[in-house]
Order: C-alpha cells, then sequence, then structure tokens
C-alpha cells in the first residue's frame, strides 16, 4: 500500500509539477500519483486542484503525515530521506542550492513568453526582450554549474534535485527553440535522455485530449 499521494497537473503543461514528480522519483518514495487537469488560468483555477492543496496550486505531496505543497520543498523533503540528491561537496551544494532558488523565483520572462507544451513546437516564436534576457542568464548558470561540478549534470555525474529544478526550462528549449550555445544544447540532450524525462514526455502525449488548453497549443 502506498505511503502517500502526490497530485500534479497536467504532464504536458505543468512545470512545478515536473520538478516535484522528478523530486519524488528520484528519492523512490513509494506514492500514489494523482493527476488534476489544470484549467491555465493561475491558482485555485480548478475545485480539484484547490481541493488537492492549501495554496490551490500543484503538487502537493502527501506523505508519512507530512503536507508539502512547494516543489523546492518537496524536493528538501526528498533530500532528507535521500541525502545524495543534492552534492556532498559543500561548496558545491550550496552553489546548487542557490541556483535551484533563483529558478524557483525568477525568470518570469521566459514563463510568459515560452510556457512548458510538451506535444508542440514553436520555432521562432516567444523572443521577448525579457525572455532573451532570462535565457542568457540560464545559460551562464549551467556553463557555472556543470564547470565546478565536471558535469554532465548540474550537480556532477548523477541526475539531481538542482536538475529537477531546471528540466522544465529544458523542455521549454526543445518547444520554443531558442538560439543556444553548444554546451547548452549538450546539457538540454542530456536531461531529455533521462529515463524519468523519457516516462514524464511518454505520459504527457498519451494524456487525453480533452486536457488541452487552447492557449497554450495556439500561442498568439
Amino acid at each position: 500500500m502506498a505511503e502517500g499521494t502526490l497530485y500534479i497537473g497536467n504532464k504536458r503543461y505543468s512545470s512545478w509539477s515536473l520538478r516535484g514528480w522528478l523530486a519524488v522519483q528520484l528519492a523512490g518514495l513509494d506514492v500514489a500519483e494523482v493527476v488534476i487537469p489544470i484549467a491555465g488560468h493561475g491558482p485555485g483555477s480548478t475545485p480539484a486542484v484547490a481541493a488537492a492543496s492549501p495554496s490551490g496550486l500543484v503538487p502537493c505531496l502527501e506523505h508519512r503525515g507530512a503536507r508539502i505543497w512547494d516543489s523546492l520543498a518537496i524536493g528538501e523533503y526528498c533530500a532528507e530521506l535521500a541525502p545524495g540528491l543534492w552534492p556532498a561537496d559543500r561548496v558545491l551544494r550550496a552553489h546548487c542550492r542557490a541556483i535551484s532558488a533563483e529558478m524557483h523565483s525568477g525568470f518570469r520572462g521566459l514563463r510568459q513568453a515560452m510556457p512548458m507544451n510538451l506535444g508542440k513546437r514553436f520555432p521562432g516564436q516567444g523572443r521577448t526582450p525579457e525572455a532573451l534576457a532570462d535565457i542568457a542568464r540560464i545559460e551562464a548558470i549551467w556553463q557555472e554549474a556543470r564547470a565546478l561540478s565536471g558535469g554532465p549534470f548540474l550537480g556532477g555525474a548523477a541526475f539531481g534535485l538542482v536538475d529537477a529544478m531546471f528540466a522544465p526550462v529544458a523542455t521549454r528549449f526543445l518547444t520554443w527553440q531558442p538560439e543556444l550555445a553548444a554546451d547548452s544544447l549538450d546539457y538540454v540532450a542530456t536531461l531529455r535522455a533521462h529515463p524519468l524525462m523519457a516516462a514524464w514526455y511518454e505520459a504527457a502525449l498519451n494524456e487525453p485530449d480533452a486536457w488541452l488548453i487552447p492557449h497554450y497549443e495556439n500561442p498568439a
């Protein structure tokens, strides 16, 4: 019997759900997974989401009496149960936490201009000045982290929580195809090839057509 429940949104669109799901999978938590279709218009946009999470947002994890409704907090909870999800080195661990927090709180321009959609490609679109500035910063983050850790992931040889935080960005880059440096493209390909990312993509592309959100499928 499962030890809890992870509530997430559509795998096609929900970037924060992907982060929480990856953390739970990396930690090996035994939880049931409940996908709640989102409306795409902000927090608490459906009664089902509001009923599942105190904040009206997904993901929300219930596990062994704990209830956590924020992706970064879910990651930290998972790291308490599986400490290897952050790098062992103190300095590198601090660096990875800092860039994860930066991802968590910033990059609004990219989020608005290039929303996550795993089933479409929009090459050349969404290149607002704000999005391009965010992309430049993200590329610098990736380059520095991989240089510090030795790669191929941001924290070193293994896919960890810091990669979970940036994984939805990689999906955005695959969808919107902005111009990226070669090392950024390499990191995107490394993330996409990971078995957990492959499993998420497969599930996303098999979601019911009734869950499609028109303004995500046909951006202006």
